[in-house]
């Protein structure tokens, strides 16, 4: 009997919302919060030594599908987070899924994660994801790069290719680090079948 691959953490929550001043404003001062990214479309807010807790969704700007199975449009919540120890962990997670026949709906290479988003059966949405640099300040700095600027939502990648080419030696670190920049990946929804 084999042992299912479980996260390490609870990494984050993100919010839709068309409050999305007042609601980056409530977060910060509940939590004692600081602001480690803010655009127009999005702000991640942190409380402590993790790279964000809480991501908020600018609605006024990012509407997409929305119906009783993806309910993009409305407010509340999107989705909650999961971190996985490493990428050859995240990647063992998808195999070990993909074999009971569940798979993702969205694959993203954020730059700060590489991440696997999954949908319950009611289409509640989770993403599983293994951190792309070894320290928070290392993935704050890309935050405040001209790379994460360019695309903050990330490029979407095939898992079997990059487990393929983890299976072939190429190193984890080299993986973790998003080299491609574009193009900007449209944010998706769950996909129920």
């Amino acid at each position: 009997m084999t042992t299912s691959i479980r996260p390490k953490s609870f990494a984050h929550v993100v919010y839709r919302t068309y409050r999305f001043q007042e609601m980056l404003d409530w977060y910060v001062k509940v939590f004692g919060g600081k602001v480690q990214y803010q655009s127009p479309v999005i702000a991640f807010v942190t409380y402590d030594d993790e790279h964000h807790r809480v991501a908020l969704l600018n609605l006024g700007i990012v509407v997409g599908e929305s119906d009783a199975r993806t309910p993009r449009g409305q407010p509340g919540m999107d989705h909650v987070a999961y971190g996985y120890r490493s990428l050859t962990e995240l990647l063992g997670k998808y195999v070990e899924l993909k074999a009971a026949g569940v798979l993702p709906y969205w694959c993203i290479h954020h730059g700060i994660t590489v991440s696997l988003y999954y949908a319950d059966p009611d289409g509640n949405q989770m993403e599983f994801q293994a951190d792309s640099y070894a320290s928070n300040d290392d993935a704050n700095a890309f935050m405040h790069g001209p790379n994460f600027e360019l695309n903050p939502i990330g490029v979407e990648f095939n898992p079997e290719v990059m487990l393929a080419r983890l299976r072939a030696g190429e190193s984890e670190s080299a993986l973790l680090l998003r080299t491609e920049h574009l193009p900007v990946s449209a944010i998706r929804g769950s996909m129920m079948g």
